[in-house]
């Protein structure tokens, strides 16, 4: 009973085992190395916007393809697999069944590039891929005509959803489905068709090659970079991997042995810095100076008072003495930290961004948090737009100036930056550059006025209705699957940081906020100084009169 109650009932034992054998005889028939390319989106990211990765309108390849809502795209499938039918038959006198024969034989190799198990054999494999190819590249036509190349017209049958001018709802629709990282078909599958229907490879290549290209320039969110990479059709994995491989930069990976003695020396610095540090008695001189400057500019009666006291010999001694010493003191060690944090400011984080620098470890929270841009730009921060890509992103401490990329903001952005960073998510073995280039911008970007201030700069060209939708469409993209390190952003949020942390405002602030309202310690001991002063003041009335200091004052003044 046991061992009967684990048995699946729709398990069947036999086809499980005659599918294995022959999966098996498949693969030993194909002895290339296909790495995976086409796969499932993360779940941490699915779940925060499925809509993005869903194919709304047409399903291109098999991980969609039996969805009931997508039907209603098959009979223009249909309809483009009749015209290709038509051009291999006056090309190379082929049917689409030979076609789809050539296909089958590359299943394997389709099978492989899908990270997904599909469950059909080949013949349905073959007839699926044959007729979503032959709609996609009926579509990208439109993209070929654009770059000056066109294989046929575009039918009229298909004249509602395709649109040259790109502003009909439904185009816009199909242009998102095609580049969702599920819906993906490989490559060398639309090299195959368009080769049957043309003279050679290599006038296949040249008309695919403009047709791809004309499709990365109307989807690059970067739509002002100077120089585009080529793409590279027998390297290239599908249509998204092309834009990804456009607008993405490539950063080499250093190893462990690298990382550890190109950081030995920072440690051994940074150590020494710390110890320098401790030994610094210039906190206190420059509490003094600041008190002394604050007070050289009040004269009047319990002012001249307290610079009396502040100016005597005991007081003098106190703040003669080492910071080391002092801070050990009672009461003193309460302000050791914020009076670090005040006249440190950017070095105390500096000191733990070279810490955690090993490139093998996530970043920590705060090397990723950055200020907005309504902040940044209040403490004296310019932003100027370049016509480069996410490389660069630079800072210029000099000229307190923040370089980014233009990006463009259409109806098509957020599906487009989603499935990228879903791609790099599962595809990329190195730095995740494209994923933490959105943590930054959704970083910097929190309002629509955010938005506004870089879209008056230029950085930011918004097709979108609002400022505020802008926002949303950054501000959605909060998810992301690993922290990763990625030197050059890296090196520009950290000198953004520092920056902006040493503004005097912004340390008072942040003193305020994390040393003075947060803590009850740094209360009490500010209530019993002020209750001190107050008693010494009160003794030094009793015996001395105040009136009289009052009255000398304003004599003074009347003078």
């Amino acid at each position: 009973m046991a061992a009967s109650s684990t048995i699946i009932p729709s398990f069947d034992e036999n086809r499980w085992v005659i599918k294995i054998r022959r999966t098996l005889e498949v693969e030993l028939e194909d002895d290339h190395e296909i790495p995976v390319s086409i796969f499932n989106v993360p779940k941490t990211l699915f779940s925060s916007d499925p809509d993005s990765y869903t194919p709304q309108l047409v399903a291109i390849g098999p991980y969609h393809y039996w969805r009931p809502e997508l039907y209603e795209m098959e009979r223009y499938k249909i309809d483009a697999a009749k015209r290709t039918q038509k051009n291999i038959l006056l090309h190379n006198n082929l049917q689409f069944d030979d076609l789809v024969e050539q296909l089958k034989r590359l299943a394997p190799k389709i099978r492989a590039c899908y990270h997904k198990l599909l469950d059909f054999n080949n013949e349905t494999l073959g007839w699926m891929v044959a007729i979503d190819a032959s709609f996609l590249l009926e579509f990208l036509q439109i993209y070929a005509m654009k770059e000056g190349k066109s294989l046929t017209r575009v039918s009229s049958r298909m004249s509602h959803l395709v649109d040259y001018a790109g502003r009909k709802s439904a185009h816009n629709a199909i242009l998102r489905d095609i580049m969702m990282l599920e819906n993906q078909i490989p490559l060398f599958v639309l090299r195959k068709i368009l080769e049957v229907q043309s003279a050679s490879l290599e006038q296949a290549d040249d008309l695919l090659l403009s047709m791809i290209t004309g499709l990365c320039k109307e989807l690059s969110p970067f739509k002002m970079m100077k120089v585009l990479p080529k793409i590279h059709l027998s390297e290239a994995s599908h249509l998204l991997d092309c834009l990804f491989d456009r607008i993405v930069p490539k950063l080499q990976i250093r190893t462990t042995s690298e990382i550890s003695e190109l950081e030995d020396p920072n440690e051994t610095n940074k150590g020494k810095r710390e110890s320098s540090q401790d030994q610094d008695p210039g906190y206190v001189q420059k509490v003094l100076c600041a008190i002394w400057n604050l007070l050289s500019n009040l004269n009047k009666g319990p002012i001249r008072l307290i610079k009396k006291i502040l100016s005597s010999k005991p007081i003098k001694l106190i703040f003669k003495l080492p910071w080391t010493v002092l801070s050990k003191l009672p009461g003193f060690s309460i302000l050791k930290q914020p009076m670090e944090l005040f006249f440190d400011g950017g070095d105390s984080e500096g000191a733990k961004s070279d810490e955690e620098s090993s490139a093998d470890k996530p970043p920590l929270v705060e090397e990723i948090t950055i200020p907005s841009v309504s902040e940044l730009s209040d403490s004296g921060v310019r932003f100027l737009p370049t016509t480069g890509n996410i490389s660069s992103i630079t800072f210029d401490p000099k000229t307190f100036t923040l370089y980014l990329p233009t990006i463009s903001l259409d109806v098509n952005t957020e599906v487009i930056l989603r499935n990228l960073v879903a791609y790099e998510a599962s595809n990329a073995s190195g730095p995740l550059v494209f994923t933490r280039y959105t943590e930054m911008m959704n970083g910097i970007i929190d309002t629509g006025d955010d938005v506004k201030l870089l879209r008056e700069k230029g950085i930011i060209l918004n097709h979108l209705k609002s400022d505020e939708e802008a926002a949303d469409v950054w501000n959605g993209m909060s998810k992301s699957i690993r922290l990763t390190k990625v030197p050059f952003l890296d090196k520009t949020i950290e000198e953004v940081n520092k920056y902006h942390n040493g503004r005097w405002n912004i340390k008072a602030k942040n003193m305020m906020k994390s040393y003075v309202f947060g803590s009850w310690q740094i209360l009490t001991f500010l209530a019993a100084i002020l209750l001190l002063l107050l008693m010494t003041l009160q003794a030094f009335c009793s015996v001395y009169s105040c009136s009289r200091v009052f009255r000398i004052d304003a004599a003074d003044a009347n003078d």
